[in-house]
């Protein structure tokens, strides 16, 4: 953020930790008690994905409370957009489990405190990874809607284009399956024809964007091909959607640190109006044919 020359557009705010009621809204109590044994028990592992520390549960809790603090913030007109710099990650974490590094869903718990309030929420997630805990817990809710981009077939092994939800949230869930490789302009693509349509549609009146920046082409874990260019055009384009003010972003995967820097300060500049793009956009990769067929799959 200071390499971007960001810091005069920062206004640090404390987070506070999430109440096992604000935990409840998205995952069953069996998840908060296994969590709560591991930690006490001096730490383990949930999964063979997912290891803790003994003070893993207190910081998964201040990451789920962080997007609560950021409602609070945005209501009071602090800011236009809240960046949730936190760990662990949360996508992954479903109602019935935590998995893949994320113990809690603090995109999930946001969202679900915007909508009980009566808000219509749109979730963007970017990672590489498919957001599942995401999905599953919004998969019948109709007010908010779930939109992935994630290199696919790959961990978790969900995300298909088929996926679109059910009851009252059919064709509320929409996934972009990427192939390896794909690059900037295939999501770019896929954002104008497949997903603008739907989301003009759905009227959002917030956004909580899941950031994970493992999609870029550094990053050891995977296998895609975009740039910090290519994240700062992806938030240009996702936060239009909805007015300043409510706009809250999550940082989840990421793990070459470079590029994890560089794609985040990326990212921020959008949500603070401004711009710094260290790598250009990509593009003349594969995945072009991914906006077509998600584009067939629209009412």
């Amino acid at each position: 953020m200071q390499r971007a020359d960001l810091a005069d557009a920062l206004i640090p705010t404390e987070p506070r930790s999430a109440t096992d009621d604000d935990l409840l809204s998205v995952h069953d109590a069996a998840v908060l008690d296994l969590v709560r044994r591991v930690a006490q028990a001096g730490g383990g592992r949930l999964d063979p994905d997912t290891a803790m520390a003994p003070e893993s549960e207190a910081a998964a809790r201040l990451a789920a409370g962080a997007g609560l603090a950021a409602i609070d913030a945005l209501d009071d007109g602090v800011a236009d957009a809240a960046f949730c710099a936190v760990r662990p990650p949360g996508h992954h974490a479903t109602p019935a489990r935590s998995m893949g590094f994320c113990l809690f869903n603090s995109a999930a718990v946001c969202a679900r405190a915007l909508a009980d309030r009566g808000e219509r929420v749109l979730v963007v997630d970017y990672d590489a990874h498919h957001g599942n805990g995401t999905q599953d817990v919004f998969w019948e809710d109709g007010r908010v809607m779930f939109v992935s981009w994630h290199q696919y077939p790959f961990y978790p092994g969900t995300g298909g284009l088929l996926e679109r939800g059910a009851g009252a949230g059919l064709g509320t869930t929409i996934n972009l399956p990427m192939p390896m490789g794909a690059t900037g302009d295939a999501y770019r693509r896929s954002w104008d024809e497949a997903v603008l349509p739907a989301v003009e549609g759905f009227q959002p009146d917030w956004l909580v964007l899941s950031a994970g920046f493992d999609a870029h082409r550094a990053d050891p874990l995977t296998n895609l091909g975009l740039s910090a260019g290519d994240f700062a055009d992806l938030t240009e384009a996702v936060i239009s959607v909805v007015p300043p003010g409510r706009r809250i972003a999550f940082l989840e995967g990421g793990y070459d640190l470079d590029a994890l820097a560089d794609c985040a300060a990326a990212a921020v500049a959008v949500l603070a109006g401004t711009a710094w793009r260290p790598e250009p956009a990509t593009g003349g990769g594969p995945g072009g044919e991914v906006a077509a067929a998600a584009a067939a799959l629209l009412p």
